[in-house]
């Protein structure tokens, strides 16, 4: 399959581009409607008692939409006359009379409740706004909708325009060539494209996140950037054996082009396990994330060739040189294999400490940069309205109030058409409140609400998260041995790469979570971890891993099998390769690293996790920890009992 699509791309390459430009242009047209598509909802268990108790409750007493204004220093006639305008508007059902603040009469607040839709919304939004104050802060309802979606545009658009000049600048550093330079960063605009198309079909079947564009976003350029900078590297050094432009691009095609199908459908593999989960956040993610990767990894064998075959001649081949940092790391890693694999280790389970204090939240507006309304508004009622804020309520619905008051870490309750509503005295993720949740449901009480839907989420979490690790794990394990015919190096591949994603979460807990130094980033300490980030980062992260073991595992391969010794084999393949996964590591952490100068705390979060597990795996990982294991196994690295070698010979695919 590999050498029809890649040698049809060669013989037709005007062809091939005019494709891919097609998609580009359809994924771009595609891209303008998909923000109003997105919905901001996460964390969300269908068919659990808080999901299917809220169903009910909106079905029986719909609660309409509102929002809510604080206005600072208006004048009393001019807030009326405000207020009067806005009753009259189309779609507005009630405006409450101005409250003013227990803490200066100054200050009052305003409730505006909607018939739905958010036109209304913003046309009563634009009257507040314009009041003589010394601040009017206006949202809730589909005005923190917006403020959201308006967030996930800015944060892609301020991410591309970062990232993009830097990739090409470093590529230009890799390849010192502006064409050989500018095939992987097309490859990537036509993986960001594709992307924005592959997410608009999604959002036309199932609900698509508004963080499922950043994330799918920043993966996309990634993968296209490294499965491109691996074949254009593989290229210039088959034309340096050979100037034959069509011969060297079928060759990368049937060497390092195999190496990026097998890694690309191992991501697929790890983030397909997303679809385990019932969560329609995770669920569409995982199908966007693993086709986008599948676009991704079919544009690196298809257009990239096609573009080699077109403008190859101009493209240097790569000089000879003896890769002497790399040499001299695998003769020192080779010298003291165990002391290096016990110190490596060592090492990342320092980093991942922190994961066992790993407390997931929902989330609150600190999510959001200080300067949006919706954090702005939070901020404003926490200052001059307490009373109105606060951890969010629970609600049972035909419930005795008292037996629920009595319950530890319930503050107070109040009752209202025929539902009790219960604040807890703690956020919802604080293990108070999660009590209290636990204690009323064993008291028969049916409760929905935030702390109850979390605790629904980590339910879900405990009994999915092992059927999902799973089924990546075999998946993985499998498509590792067709790559390898080994039995061992796809479980040292599992366990190393498990241990650096451990140790990259441990750093984000200890610095969102806990709030070590989260100011650099923008952020400040928020007692959780967002919900969707271990799941998040586990799968992107694990996906990644396998890609820069089957670069190196590729090379080593090749020499084992060509007649090196298997020390030998190891040292040649981390000194062919060493560069290579340095400089993708290097441009992947660029792309992700763009994405924590975005406004979403979740964002950053899964930002600085892919930044460290990349990271860590393209440097400690793979040039200490793998290079190590493999010199203390020798020639076990390639051992398989005999049913599975026959089996391997039979219908393994081998990168040569």
């Amino acid at each position: 399959m590999l050498r029809i699509l890649s040698g049809a791309a060669v013989r037709r390459p005007v062809l091939t581009i005019m494709l891919w430009a097609a998609v580009l242009a359809a994924g771009v047209g595609a891209g303008a409607g998909l923000f109003s598509r997105l919905t901001a909802e996460v964390g969300t268990v269908p068919g659990s008692e808080s999901a299917v108790v809220r169903e009910r409750l909106d079905a029986e007493n719909p609660v309409p939409e509102s929002i809510t204004a604080v206005v600072d220093g208006a004048a009393p006639p001019a807030v009326a006359d405000a207020v009067t305008r806005v009753r009259a508007l189309d779609g507005v059902v009630s405006v409450a009379d101005p409250v003013p603040s227990s803490r200066t009469p100054e200050v009052v607040l305003i409730s505006v409740v909607l018939a739905g839709g958010g036109e209304a919304a913003e046309e009563a939004a634009g009257i507040l706004r314009g009041l003589p104050a010394g601040s009017v802060v206006v949202s809730g309802g589909p005005l923190t909708m917006a403020d959201y979606n308006d967030q996930a545009q800015r944060d892609v658009q301020r991410a591309e325009l970062i990232s993009l000049p830097v990739v090409l600048v470093l590529l230009l550093v890799v390849f010192g060539s502006l064409l050989a330079a500018g095939l992987p960063l097309l490859v990537a605009i036509v993986g960001i494209g594709a992307n924005f198309g592959v997410l608009y079909a999604f959002s036309l079947v199932t609900d698509v996140s508004i963080y499922a564009v950043q994330v799918t976003t920043m993966l996309s350029m990634g993968l296209a950037v490294d499965y491109a900078l691996l074949l254009v590297s593989r290229f210039r050094e088959e034309r340096a054996a050979d100037p034959d432009v069509h011969g060297a691009v079928l060759r990368s095609t049937a060497t390092a082009g195999r190496t990026v199908l097998f890694t690309g459908l191992t991501v697929a593999v790890a983030l397909a396990g997303l679809v385990v989960f019932p969560d329609p956040f995770l669920r569409s993610l995982g199908l966007a994330a693993t086709g986008v990767v599948l676009v991704n990894m079919l544009a690196a064998v298809t257009l990239l060739p096609a573009m080699l075959s077109l403008w190859g001649h101009r493209i240097r081949p790569a000089a000879a040189t003896g890769g002497t940092v790399f040499a001299r790391i695998a003769a020192r890693v080779q010298r003291r294999p165990l002391l290096t694999l016990l110190g490596t280790a060592a090492a990342l389970v320092v980093l991942a400490l922190p994961v066992a204090g790993l407390s997931i939240g929902n989330g609150d507006a600190r999510s959001l940069p200080s300067a949006s309304d919706t954090r702005r508004l939070d901020a404003a009622l926490t200052r001059d309205f307490p009373s109105l804020t606060g951890p969010d309520p629970l609600f049972i619905p035909a419930a005795d109030a008292d037996r629920i008051a009595a319950v530890p870490g319930i503050a107070r309750v109040s009752v209202a058409d025929g539902v009790v509503t219960a604040h807890p005295a703690e956020r919802p993720s604080d293990e108070t409140t999660q009590a209290a949740v636990r204690e009323l449901r064993a008291q028969g009480f049916e409760v929905t609400g935030t702390a109850a839907r979390l605790a629904d989420y980590r339910t879900m979490l405990g009994e999915r998260a092992p059927i999902a690790a799973g089924l990546v794990a075999l998946g993985t394990l499998a498509l590792l041995f067709a790559f390898t015919g080994s039995i061992l190096l796809p479980v040292k591949a599992v366990l190393t790469n498990l241990l650096s994603i451990a140790a990259s979460l441990g750093v984000v807990v200890w610095v969102f979570q806990e709030g070590h130094f989260a100011w650099l980033l923008g952020s400040e300490r928020l007692d959780d971890t967002n919900l969707t980030v271990p799941v998040l980062v586990a799968a992107i992260a694990f996906g990644l891993s396998v890609d820069y073991e089957m670069f190196l595992l590729s090379r080593v391969r090749e020499r084992y099998l060509a007649g090196d010794a298997p020390d030998r084999a190891v040292a040649a393949g981390l000194q062919q390769t060493g560069r290579i996964i340095t400089s993708a590591g290097l441009l992947l952490v660029v792309v992700f690293a763009g994405f924590l100068t975005g406004g979403f705390a979740p964002i950053k979060q899964i930002g600085l996790g892919l930044v460290l597990a990349v990271a860590l795996d393209a440097t400690v990982v793979r040039l200490l920890l793998v290079p190590a294991t493999m010199t203390l196994l020798g020639r076990w690295n390639w051992w398989a009992p005999r049913p599975m070698r026959a089996l391997h010979l039979r219908y393994g695919l081998r990168e040569a």
